[in-house]
């Protein structure tokens, strides 16, 4: 009787097993969470990364355009998904990347640059910020510090992963990072799915920490997935770009910038993206309750990194106001974006206009790309770096007088 039970278990468990591994496989992809049925044959979906060196010849900088008086020129290249970028007091440009899983080093010669693959094998290592000489990389939910790495290239990394305590989740894990005027470290979380319902303590925010780890403390919450933020140079305020949901429409919602004029304070997701109330999370709630964005920024475009210039090499009207880069949209069939916007300022910090910097990386008449920007760098010169994923290069745009 024993024997007999216990085969029956085993075949059961077997069955449940095999019932749980056929409805795994047969899951869709996360980016097809929240299309509607009647969208089900569309064609959209995200564009692949390239992940192999791109000869310099192959990179379209002949194409790319820029404001008269300003100059945008190849400034290194051969870094497959390049992405984010911080910029080490020597000098030493420390790039993330994503699904390559790779940190780049790039050091400037003069004539040229070179580059070393400083870190590979992460998940997802987009996060790169530095702080008095110390690098930091946040990969999802691990976080690596590298001490002194400018001095010492070789130098191995204390691992911070238990301080820190962020959440594994993969989709809208990956993470923006950047220290702060008060010295803290800034990073965002996003939610864990395109539109769902979820813990609005631990996902969809804007949190800081002290740099141990230690002190966490919610900056925003409801910005659904900001992988680009920084902090205006008079106010000391944190401004934000924020990607909209997926499968609501070719023109609905628009990414959005934000201004967070207080820690915690709530920019409305899931209920609202920007002005726009979504009309499949119900019960709703008016927009009029949470903080308005300061600026839309263009429908399925992917905001990302974004800067406020404060460099001495462009014109004074440049001063203070903000380069963004749109990586360019894959749910919308008239592609939208893939390029550097410069969002204008008033003196009391309201966004007059959103205009083109840097374009030419998108063919409209033919509905293509040739390269996705994804962040923006300042120089010490004041000259401005433009990574391209796509591509694996990064642009430096300087302006001659």
């Amino acid at each position: 009787m024993i024997g007999r039970r216990l085969l029956g278990g085993l075949f059961a468990a077997w069955g449940a097993a095999g019932i749980a591994a056929a409805q795994q496989a047969a899951a869709p992809p996360a980016w097809q969470q929240g299309r509607p049925d009647s969208m089900a044959a569309s064609a959209l979906a995200p564009h692949a990364p390239r992940l192999t060196v791109t000869p310099a010849d192959q990179v379209p900088v002949a194409s790319l355009r820029v404001p008269e008086g300003f100059k945008v020129e190849l400034w290194a290249h051969g870094m497959p998904g390049a992405r984010m970028m911080a910029l080490g007091p020597q000098g030493t440009l420390f790039v993330g990347s994503r699904v390559i899983g790779r940190v780049y080093a790039v050091q400037d010669q003069g004539n040229e640059r070179t580059h070393r693959v400083l870190a590979q094998g992460l998940r997802q290592p987009n996060g790169v910020a530095v702080k008095d000489g110390n690098l930091y990389v946040v990969a999802i939910n691990d976080v690596f510090r590298y001490d002194g790495i400018e001095a010492n290239p070789n130098v191995q990394p204390v691992n911070m992963t238990a301080a820190f305590d962020l959440p594994r989740d993969e989709h809208h894990g990956w993470k923006f990072a950047a220290f702060g005027p008060d010295g803290r470290l800034y990073l965002n979380i996003g939610v864990p799915c395109n539109i769902c319902e979820y813990n609005r303590d631990v996902y969809a925010l804007l949190v800081s920490f002290n740099p141990d780890g230690s002190g966490r403390r919610v900056e925003a919450k409801g910005i659904r997935n900001s992988v680009g933020f920084d902090f205006h140079p008079q106010t000391r305020e944190l401004w934000a770009t924020n990607n909209g949901r997926d499968w609501a429409g070719n023109d609905t919602p628009h990414d959005t910038l934000h201004r967070i004029r207080r820690s915690g304070e709530d920019h409305g997701f899931p209920y609202c993206a920007g002005n726009w109330q979504d009309p499949h999370v119900q019960p709703g709630r008016p927009c009029s309750e949470f903080a308005a964005p300061a600026a839309l920024l263009g429908p399925h475009t992917a905001a990302l990194g974004m800067r406020f210039y404060t460099g001495p090499m462009f014109p004074e009207a440049y001063r203070n106001q903000i380069f963004i880069a749109r990586r360019g949209s894959w749910n919308r069939e008239q592609m939208s974006g893939y390029d550097v916007v410069l969002a204008k300022l008033d003196a009391q910090g309201n966004v007059t206009a959103v205009e083109p910097f840097l374009t030419g990386f998108l063919d409209a008449a033919n509905n293509r790309f040739n390269g996705r920007p994804v962040d923006v760098q300042m120089l010490r010169d004041g000259s401005l770096l433009v990574a391209d994923e796509q591509n694996g290069a990064i642009y430096r745009i300087s302006y001659a007088r």
